[in-house]
């Protein structure tokens, strides 16, 4: 999926994001990953993740109540110019989504972001209330047009909801669930793929190295999980290869430390599966119950 051209480090591959002119590494850091970690533990990880090449950087204020941010903020210190910043709100009325922005842009201690998202869209209803008179694409476009966010996107669970927006505004990129047993055993993604790619919208994938619901009662050894990941490293670095074979920009990785350092790894010696192999591991989730699913 495209040639490596990060010349700090060879084997982090780089892609162009849809039409926006830039280019991102094929993982990005979320900002769960800093959550519940002292400051210079935080500052730490993200010069680690800058230093393999990474350029890209995502976090949304509902992230442990704006703590996301607050340490994002401090470790990109002197480094903001070099990387691409990705930020959201769960908003969707004008007035409380730019003042969320106002908030995030403080925490982050920036002036603009180059990416500000639509969080999390779950049903036409929503879409339609951010895209209507009074909505959030009206915070967008004024923030836009006064340089306080550089391209607009959206995230979305659910596919109906992702295809309305697509269809509904020319947004610049969607960051959606892109998962092996979605995929699968829901009919989940390529859909929303397929729409993406006629637009020419960038895409940017969510969930990756997932698995299942957790079980009731289960020992969730993952805190920053709500559901079950792959926890086979084997399997995960399989999971995450599928995501990066489709024509996806990047994938940001579970917010547990150990997952986003196996992403990293996994990036920098990645190879496409072939079209056997991806059929092999799509074989694999059979029985498995995604964590979603089509309802078409």
């Amino acid at each position: 999926m495209g040639n490596n051209d990060n010349g700090k480090n060879p084997g982090l591959e780089r892609r162009p994001l849809g039409k926006t002119g830039e280019t991102l590494s094929v993982i990005g850091m979320g900002g769960i990953v800093v959550m519940g970690m002292e400051q210079p533990k935080a500052n730490a990880i993200i010069a680690e993740a800058i230093d393999r090449g990474v350029n890209y950087f995502d976090v949304a204020p509902s992230y442990g109540d704006g703590e996301a941010e607050e340490k994002l903020g401090p470790g990109l210190a002197g480094k903001r110019d070099g990387v691409f910043l990705a930020c959201k709100t769960g908003r969707r009325d004008r007035q409380g989504a730019a003042e969320e922005l106002e908030r995030s842009l403080r925490r982050l201690r920036t002036d603009h972001f180059d990416l500000y998202q639509m969080h999390g869209l779950t049903s036409v209803d929503e879409v339609q209330q951010a895209l209507g008179p009074g909505g959030v694409i009206e915070t967008f476009l004024a923030a836009r047009e006064k340089g306080q966010v550089r391209f607009l996107g959206f995230s979305a669970h659910s596919a109906d909801a992702a295809i309305l927006a697509m269809n509904s505004f020319p947004f610049d990129t969607i960051l959606f669930p892109f998962n092996w047993v979605c995929w699968s055993q829901g009919n989940f993604g390529p859909q929303v793929m397929a729409a993406a790619r006629e637009k020419g919208i960038g895409m940017l994938a969510l969930k990756a190295m997932a698995f299942t619901q957790w079980k009731e009662g289960a020992n969730r050894d993952y805190s920053k999980c709500w559901y079950q990941p792959v926890s086979d490293p084997t399997l995960a670095a399989q999971a995450l290869r599928f995501t990066l074979s489709l024509p996806v920009t990047a994938a940001v990785p579970p917010g547990e430390e150990s997952l986003f350092r196996l992403a990293l790894d996994t990036a920098e010696s990645f190879k496409p599966m072939s079209a056997g192999e991806m059929g092999g591991l799509l074989s694999e989730a059979k029985g498995v119950e995604p964590i979603f699913r089509s309802v078409a």
